[in-house]
């Protein structure tokens, strides 16, 4: 994946529906994007009948009269729930991962949901896993809860190369009117090579202290351009952050991280570390994936008034 990302910020919410218990949250969740975005809204169903690839179900296969029916039940949910929101539909054959990474190109934001309720799978399930590496808009994931409390949370690289996911955190913090949480994690001499750090009389102090004046430096910009979003700022060693991000994800309303074909922090959302019982693994608010180089609207965008009315 290029650094560079020119998919149309004007491009519609996509959202991919699969008839899934999770879909009805998922499509709720897309709603409220594309209300407080002002964005059109696109209902999309992967038909997998003729697809024959690796991952075709070995069950019963729908047919496409199935997938239209999904969509005209999805269609009038989201009408309810947006009334003056553009809606549209689309039945597409293939294989979901491929065809939704397609679609990113064209969105503004690509909305799936996670398959967190199946043991042998990553927590996401392997759509949802996939885009999160190659998904070429923002990726929202809903991770079974949507709340409206709490912070955005953003996990900051502080590299040139985490501009667009704090930008995209700061916006959203306008968007929603609530404060920014940054995390920054900074990572022991070694410890990427996988051998114990060395450790020196106040080396701890010294790598914390330079790892705290990146961040600063990589936030400088952003609070100029919202200076009306609220910021705290975390910075913990690597050996910390997945437990800190389990937090967050249970107490705030979004978690930002950036995205990419050997994304960590990606890896860290949907793999292992988080591979918990479904029962606690849905109570954790919708995450954001950002590509690398995606454009951050004029902040007067988000400052411009309120979006249309919120459909909770």
């Amino acid at each position: 994946m290029s650094s560079e990302v020119s998919a149309p910020q004007s491009g519609p919410v996509v959202v991919g529906v699969d008839g899934s218990r999770t879909t009805p949250a998922t499509l709720d969740l897309a709603v409220q994007e594309a209300v407080r975005h002002r964005a059109a809204l696109l209902v999309l169903h992967v038909w997998p009948g003729r697809y024959t690839g690796v991952f075709r179900s070995r069950g019963v296969v729908p047919s496409p009269a199935d997938g239209r029916r999904l969509l005209r039940v999805a269609a009038q949910r989201a009408r309810l729930a947006g009334p003056e929101l553009p809606i549209s539909t689309e039945l597409v054959d293939g294989g979901a991962a491929t065809v939704l990474t397609q679609y990113s190109a064209q969105g503004r934001l690509l909305v799936v949901g996670s398959r967190d309720d199946v043991p042998a799978r990553t927590s996401w399930g392997s759509t949802a896993a996939y885009l999160a590496h190659h998904s070429q808009c923002p990726l929202l994931v809903h991770r079974g809860v949507i709340t409206h409390d709490g912070p955005v949370v953003v996990a900051a690289s502080a590299r040139p190369s985490g501009a667009a996911t704090l930008g995209y955190a700061f916006r959203e913090a306008a968007l929603r009117g609530t404060r920014l949480v940054v995390i920054h994690m900074w990572t022991r001499p070694g410890a990427a090579e996988g051998v114990a750090p060395v450790v020196v009389p106040g080396g701890y102090a010294g790598e914390r202290a330079a790892a705290e004046h990146a961040l600063a430096e990589a936030l400088a910009s952003w609070t100029t351009r919202f200076p009306e979003v609220a910021v705290d700022r975390l910075v913990v060693p690597d050996l910390d952050i997945a437990y800190t991000v389990a937090r967050a994800s249970r107490r705030g309303q979004l978690l930002v991280a950036g995205i990419g074909r050997r994304g960590r922090f990606a890896e860290l959302l949907y793999g292992s570390p988080f591979a918990r019982p479904a029962a606690m693994r849905q109570a954790v608010c919708p995450a954001a994936l950002v590509p690398a180089g995606w454009p951050v609207a004029d902040p007067a965008v988000a400052r411009s008034g309120p979006a249309p009315a919120d459909p909770r």
